[in-house]
C-alpha cells in the first residue's frame, strides 16, 4: 500500500506552508522532486529551500526529470499523454524506492484543487492497479497570494467570481455575467484582447517570493507596462508564474 499525500506549499516561501503540510512532509517516507528543465532551476531550488527548512525527520528525497509537453497536436490530447508520462515516472520512482509500499509526498504550487492536475494524475496510478491511498493538503492558492498581494476582496459584494484560463480568455472573451474573472496560466497576455473600458486589472508575478512584482490599475493604463515588466521578467528568470483579477462593472456580452 501507497499512501501518497499531496501537500500544497503555497508559492514557494516557506511562511505558505500549514502545520498540517510540515508534518505531511515529515511523516513521508519519500519526498519527490519534480525538476522541470534548467530555465526553471528557481522552482526545483524552491522545494529544496522547503525540505531544507522544514524537514528534520530522515526522509529520502529523491528527485527526478519531468517529460516535456508537446507543443503540437490538440490541446487536451497534448495535456492527457504528458499526465500518463508523469505518472509513469512516479510509478517508477515509487517501485524504484519503495518496493514494499510506505508514505510518499509530493510538493504542489499553491494548491492541488485548482488548476493542477496532480490528482488526476495520482487517479491514472490507482486506474493502473497500484493500491493507494491519497492524502490533500490544502496549501494557499495562487489567488489567495494575489488578493493578499494587493489587499483587495476576490469577489464584488454579494457577486460570484469566475476563475478561468488565458487560454479561454483568449479564445471566448470576456464570461458573460461575471463582475470579476480571475485568470490563471496565461502564456502571454490575454486581457491585451479585451476592450479595456471600464476594466481594472490586479496583476501578480512570482507571487509570496523575494521578487514579487505586482502591477494595479484602469486596464487601458498599466496593459502595456504589464506586457513590458513580463517580458523583463521573464527573460531575467528564465520563467515566469503570473496571475490577475479582472473587474468590470457591467458584463453583457460573452466577447465583451
Amino acid at each position: 500500500m501507497i499512501h501518497l499525500a499531496l501537500v500544497g506549499i503555497g508559492t514557494g516561501n516557506p511562511d505558505h506552508l500549514t502545520g498540517a503540510a510540515i508534518r505531511a512532509l515529515n511523516a513521508a517516507d519519500l519526498i519527490l522532486l519534480p525538476r522541470k528543465g534548467n530555465e526553471k532551476s528557481d522552482l526545483i531550488d524552491l522545494r529544496r529551500d522547503i525540505c531544507a527548512a522544514c524537514v528534520t525527520a530522515p526522509v529520502r528525497v529523491v528527485e527526478f526529470d519531468l517529460p516535456v509537453r508537446a507543443d503540437t497536436g490538440p490541446y487536451l490530447d497534448r495535456v492527457r499523454d504528458w499526465h500518463a508520462a508523469i505518472a509513469r515516472i512516479w510509478a517508477d520512482q515509487i517501485a524504484a524506492h519503495l518496493p514494499q509500499g510506505g508514505r510518499v509526498a509530493l510538493m504542489v504550487w499553491g494548491d492541488p484543487s485548482l488548476y493542477d492536475s496532480t490528482l488526476r494524475i495520482a487517479g491514472q496510478l490507482q486506474a493502473g492497479g497500484m493500491e493507494m491511498q491519497i492524502e490533500v493538503i490544502p496549501g494557499i492558492t495562487s489567488l489567495q497570494a494575489l488578493t493578499a498581494a494587493h489587499a483587495v476582496p476576490l469577489n464584488d459584494l454579494g457577486a460570484p467570481v469566475l476563475v478561468t484560463t488565458g487560454r479561454r480568455l483568449r479564445a471566448e472573451g470576456w464570461p458573460e455575467g461575471a463582475s470579476r474573472v480571475a485568470v490563471m496560466l496565461d502564456q502571454g497576455c490575454a486581457f491585451e484582447l479585451l476592450p479595456p473600458e471600464d476594466t481594472y486589472i490586479w496583476w501578480g508575478a512570482y507571487l509570496g517570493m523575494a521578487h514579487q512584482h505586482l502591477i494595479a490599475g484602469p486596464l487601458g493604463d498599466v496593459s502595456e507596462a504589464i506586457r513590458t515588466d513580463r517580458a523583463r521578467l521573464r527573460a531575467a528568470h528564465g520563467w515566469i508564474m503570473d496571475i490577475y483579477l479582472l473587474h468590470r462593472e457591467i458584463a453583457t456580452s460573452s466577447h465583451g
